[in-house]
Parts: structure tokens; sequence; C-alpha cells
């Protein structure tokens, strides 16, 4: 199985078909079927490392100020309690839980999986960012996870390279401020070239603009950990902005995907931020 990272933006993609939605939706039609899905969500963001294992994982609309549509949004996809021990036993010997009730599906992941699998007739479990490690610790995470692209296990981790939610632009539904766009490039010139030393983009002089909080970058960092062990390189599949302050960069590993240059964000209801979560 390929790896993937997207870029997830706003909740509001759930309900939108517009040129990233599209994009997501084409690269579904071309990835072979998995055997389960395993997300690394932004917005499960804890102090412990914790895998899923629930039979019928929850849709949790973690968000507040969005439409009633949104919250009435359900992807009833099924967990898999098995693999999620086939996932304990990869990261090994690292630690990491199984949450058979507390969690479930955020929407880092179902609003994405609402246009790769629309069927919700994959099984989904979810991996937690350990908020209490320090930053290498999910590039090693990420080196172990290559294991089970062999065993029909598409990991897919749900982020943003760029999101500072305190500079977004109304105005600038499809733009990316300098800046913004200077880590951006930087951040695929790095997958494409060397993934497993992803982590000198914390030397970037836009670096503590673009991630003035870690949780939507740090799933990138397991897709470049999976890259480096497996020898292969950061195919950037998807470019573009949003709101000034977003990047919707999405990365493909092991990936030979025909997409069409996607243009256009998700259109917001006035004063609505793009992501009001409770992380």
């Amino acid at each position: 199985m390929p790896a993937l990272f997207i870029g997830h933006g706003s909740p509001m993609n759930t309900l939108e078909r517009n040129g990233y939605t599209n994009a997501w939706r084409a690269i579904g039609r071309q990835l072979p079927r998995p055997r389960a899905i395993l997300v690394v969500s932004a917005h499960w963001y804890i102090g412990a490392t914790a895998v899923t294992a629930m039979a019928r994982p929850r849709t949790i609309h973690d968000f507040y100020g969005f439409p009633p549509e949104l919250f009435a949004f359900d992807y009833p996809a099924p967990g898999a309690p098995h693999i999620a021990m086939e996932v304990v036993e990869a990261l090994k010997p690292t630690w990491a839980g199984l949450d058979r009730d507390q969690w479930g599906l955020d929407h880092g992941t179902w609003s994405v999986l609402a246009h790769l699998y629309p069927d919700a007739d994959v099984p989904v479990l979810q991996l937690s960012i350990n908020a209490l490690k320090p930053i290498d610790y999910h590039v090693e995470l990420g080196r172990k996870l290559a294991a089970l692209r062999d065993r029909g296990v598409l990991v897919l981790a749900s982020g943003n390279v760029v999101h500072n939610l305190r500079e977004i632009q109304w105005n600038k539904p499809d733009a990316g401020e300098p800046w913004a766009q200077r880590f951006d490039e930087a951040t695929r010139r790095q997958m494409a070239e060397d993934p497993g030393a992803i982590l000198k983009l914390l030397e970037h002089p836009d670096y503590d603009r673009a991630v003035p909080t870690p949780d939507h970058f740090v799933p990138l960092l397991y897709i470049a950990g999976m890259a480096e062990a497996l020898g292969a390189k950061g195919e950037a599949v998807i470019e573009g902005y949003a709101m000034g302050s977003l990047s919707m960069t999405c990365f493909g590993v092991g990936t030979d995907l025909d997409l069409e240059c996607p243009t256009g964000a998700a259109e917001l209801p006035e004063g609505v931020p793009p992501d009001q979560t409770n992380v």
C-alpha cells in the first residue's frame, strides 16, 4: 500500500465539491483497496500513544460554530480491533495503548475519507499524536509504520504543512502569503530530496509562523519517516493554499497518481474560522 499526507483544511471540505475534494476523490479512485486505513490525525493530540480498537468507532464532531449539516454528518466505517493489535506490535518496543471506548474518528479523518472512500466500507483506525514526546519521536514511529504497507494497511496522515489560524485572510480564499509559500515550498523540496531529514525544516526562518502549534505539522513527520524507511521520496500530489495562511499540499509515498492540478477552496459561512476545534 502507498502512504499519504493530506492537507485537510476546513471541516467544510467534507460537504464541499471543490478543486481539492475532487482531487481527493480522484486519489481514492486510483488507490488499491486497503485491508484497513490507519489515520494519524492532527486532532487526536494527547499525552499518550494510542490506537483506536473499537469495532464501531463513533463520528466525533470536534469543533464548534459550523452549520448543522456538518454536525449531522456521519462516517460509519467499521473499526478493526485485530489490526489495532498489529499496529501495537509494529511499534514495539515503543509502547502504544489500545483505546476501546474513548475516541473514535475525528474530522481530521472523516473530512478526508468522505471523499477518498465515500462508502465508508473500509475499516478505519486512528493513531494518536503523543504531545509529550520530542519531535523526532514521530519520525521514528513513522519508520516503524512502514512495515504495515506490506500487510495491506494504508497509512494516512491528516494535517496541514502551514496552519496559522491567527493570520487567516478571508478575502484571499485561494492564496498563500509569501511566508506561507516559502515554507510550503521548502517542505516540498525536503520531501522530494531527503524526507528522512525532515526536521531540518525546524530551522527554516518561516517555521515559527507557519507552525505556531505542532499538531497539524506533526502528521507529516510520520509519512516522512515511512518514506525514509522505504528508501522512497515524498511526491507532492496536490499543491495549493487557502485564506493566506493554510497550505493544502498533499504528499504521496509509493503512489503513481494521475491528477489534474486542483483549484478552489471550500466556501465557508461568513465569520466561521476554517478549523475551530477543541485542539
